[in-house]
C-alpha cells in the first residue's frame, strides 16, 4: 500500500534519447493533471527540443555530458521529490547529491539480459510507459489513457505546399536510427519506395542525407528528401501531417505514435517484447509489426550494433516486402 504524497516541486530525470523522452510524456501529463505540482525536467542539451514546448512542464534543466554540470542549479531549486526514469549510475549519483525523496521504476535489466543472451523470456507483458508510471505511485496523479505527447512550436510547422505536397496524403519513410542493426537497409527501402503509392517524405539526419538522395533518385519525383534539412520539431511536423509512417525501432516511431499515426514497423535486432513498441494508451492501436520469425539470434541486443554480429543481417534483409506493401496500401 502506497501513501500518497503531495510535494510541490518535482524533478523528472531522463537523460536520453528521443524515443525514451517521448515515452515519459504520459508521466508528465499525469502529474500536471493532478494539479498543484511544479514539474521540472532534467535531460541532455542534445535532446532539449523533445520537450522544449511541452505545456505541462514548468522548466527544463539541461547539461552536456553529465548532470553534475548543473548540480548547483538543481540544488537551488530545492525539489521536494525526484522521479528517476533514467535509473543508471549518473542518475543515482545525482540523487545522492540532491538529498531528496525519490522513486524510480522497474528497469528489468536482468530479464532483458537473459532474453538477449540466452533467449530465456522472463519479461512481463507490460509496456515501458506503464513501468514508468510505477515511479509515481506514491504521488497524486491522473491517468487519462491518451497516449504520448509531442508539442511543436508554430515556427517549426512545415508548410507542405512549399515542397510541392498538394495534400497530407503522403507516406513518411524514416531512414535513420541510432544503430545500424535497427536501420532499414537501402535495398529494402528502394523496393518499398517503388511499390508504395503517392508522395513519400524521407526523414533522417545529416548522416542519412546521401542515402536519402540515392533513394529519392531511385523512386523519382514522388520522393522528397528531407534528410539533414529539418530539425527534430520540423521532422515531427511532417510526421504529424502525414497519412502513415514506415519506420524501424526509432525515436520517430514514438513521435508517430504521439500523433496517433498509422505506423508500419520493421523490427531488426530488437523485438516488441522488450516493451518499447508504439504506445497509444487507450486509443486505437494503429501499428503493424513486421519481424523475421524463427531467427535464433533475435534479439541480439536491447539497443543495437554498428554491424550484424552474425554478418548476415537476416532480421532486415528477409523482411516480407509484399506484406509490408499490402499494409502500406491500405486506407
Amino acid at each position: 500500500m502506497y501513501t500518497k504524497m503531495t510535494p510541490k516541486k518535482i524533478a523528472i530525470l531522463r537523460f536520453s534519447s528521443i524515443g525514451d523522452i517521448v515515452l515519459i510524456s504520459p508521466v508528465i501529463r499525469a502529474l500536471y493533471s493532478a494539479g498543484g505540482y511544479s514539474i521540472h525536467f532534467v535531460t541532455k542539451r542534445a535532446f532539449a527540443q523533445v520537450n522544449l514546448h511541452n505545456k505541462y512542464l514548468t522548466k527544463q534543466h539541461l547539461f552536456d555530458k553529465d548532470p553534475s554540470e548543473i548540480l548547483q542549479e538543481l540544488k537551488a531549486e530545492r525539489f521536494d521529490f525526484v522521479v528517476d526514469l533514467q535509473k543508471n549510475i549518473r542518475s543515482k549519483r545525482l540523487l545522492r547529491s540532491l538529498h531528496v525523496k525519490s522513486a524510480t521504476f522497474p528497469k528489468l535489466n536482468m530479464e532483458k539480459w537473459l532474453l538477449v543472451n540466452f533467449k530465456i523470456d522472463r519479461l512481463p507483458d507490460i509496456h515501458i510507459v506503464d513501468r514508468y508510471m510505477e515511479a509515481i505511485q506514491s504521488l497524486d496523479h491522473q491517468r487519462d489513457g491518451a497516449g504520448l505527447d509531442m508539442f511543436i512550436a508554430s515556427e517549426n510547422q512545415v508548410n507542405l505546399a512549399d515542397f510541392g505536397f498538394k495534400s497530407a496524403d503522403f507516406t513518411v519513410f524514416v531512414l535513420g536510427a541510432a544503430h545500424f542493426t535497427k536501420r532499414i537497409p537501402l535495398s529494402i527501402l528502394k523496393q518499398l519506395g517503388q511499390q508504395v503509392e503517392g508522395p513519400i517524405a524521407l526523414l533522417g539526419g545529416p548522416s542519412e542525407q546521401s542515402v536519402g538522395e540515392d533513394l529519392a533518385s531511385h523512386i523519382g519525383p514522388r520522393a522528397h528528401n528531407f534528410c539533414g534539412k529539418t530539425n527534430l520539431q520540423q521532422s515531427a511536423s511532417l510526421i504529424a501531417q502525414s497519412r502513415q509512417v514506415l519506420t524501424a525501432d526509432t525515436g520517430m516511431m514514438h513521435i508517430a505514435a504521439a500523433f496517433h499515426k498509422k505506423i508500419v514497423v520493421l523490427w531488426g535486432n530488437t523485438i516488441p517484447k522488450l516493451g518499447m513498441y508504439p504506445y497509444y494508451g487507450e486509443q486505437p492501436n494503429q501499428a503493424t509489426h513486421f519481424e523475421v520469425q524463427d531467427l535464433s539470434c533475435r534479439p541480439c541486443s536491447k539497443i543495437g550494433f554498428e554491424a550484424c554480429p552474425k554478418r548476415h543481417f537476416d532480421c532486415m534483409i528477409k523482411q516480407d516486402i509484399p506484406g509490408i506493401v499490402q499494409v502500406l496500401k491500405q486506407r
